[in-house]
């Protein structure tokens, strides 16, 4: 583990000698306050060895080369045979093309160990797992996709005048329902329930509001299973 993440692994073990819980975000209850993303700097892919395999370490930001540098990763070292990931998320096309490179190796497991968080388009680099495992302790953290978060963009198109917001409004929208479309077909595929999109991510809010300050979800154990997001039977770890 990378010395940014002992801290919190002293927390941890703080806590499970002292009972306490750790403690969980009061503007996303089922979330923990202070989740391990890992590095906010551009994904790594470091291959390592754990517990008598060889697993490659995906920690850091989604960005649009990783699909391509994930597939020279794993094609560079035959005996990978896990991906685990902690990663805050980054370009949503590029985590759904990622997790097709990593379904294009049959058996490959995806994993979230305990004391990361896998949230935004690394769930669906996730998701791409032939087989998947979010440890006890794993986050698998969700939220509605959209492309109205770019509130400094949306600023500027407002200054600029009525037709430029119609004009960006628009582009928003046909957008963001492509993306819907793209992320349905691909859960589809990796043979998650669609009850994901439709009962949890969608459901979140967007942005924040007075009234309901959430908008993001972290999955329970019994969740992952429902969904499909982690198959019943959990490969021994």
């Amino acid at each position: 583990m990378r010395a940014g993440g002992r801290p919190l692994a002293a927390l941890a073990a703080l806590a499970l000698l002292t009972g306490a819980a750790a403690p969980m975000d009061p503007d996303n209850p089922t979330c923990p306050a202070e989740p391990d993303f890992g590095p906010k700097t551009a994904m790594t892919l470091t291959p390592a060895d754990r517990g008598g395999k060889r697993v490659l370490l995906a920690e850091g930001t989604i960005d649009a080369s990783l699909p391509e540098r994930l597939k020279a990763a794993i094609e560079a070292d035959e005996r990978i045979e896990e991906v685990w990931l902690r990663s805050r998320g980054g370009n949503a096309r590029a985590g759904n093309a990622a997790g097709k490179v990593i379904r294009s190796y049959r058996g490959m497991l995806t994993r979230i160990p305990s004391g990361w968080a896998c949230f935004s388009a690394c769930n669906f680099v996730f998701m791409g797992g032939d087989r998947r495992v979010v440890d006890e302790g794993g986050v698998f953290m969700v939220h509605m996709f959209t492309h109205t978060g770019d509130r400094a963009t949306i600023d500027e198109v407002v200054i600029e005048g009525s037709k430029a917001t119609t004009e960006y409004i628009a582009s928003v929208e046909q957008s963001s329902a492509m993306l819907a479309s793209e992320d349905n077909d691909f859960l589809i595929r990796m043979g998650i329930s669609r009850k994901l999109l439709t009962d949890v991510m969608y459901r979140q809010q967007a942005v924040k509001s007075e009234d309901n300050p959430s908008t993001r979800y972290c999955l329970s154990q019994a969740e992952v299973r429902e969904y499909n997001v982690m198959p019943v039977e959990k490969p021994a770890p």
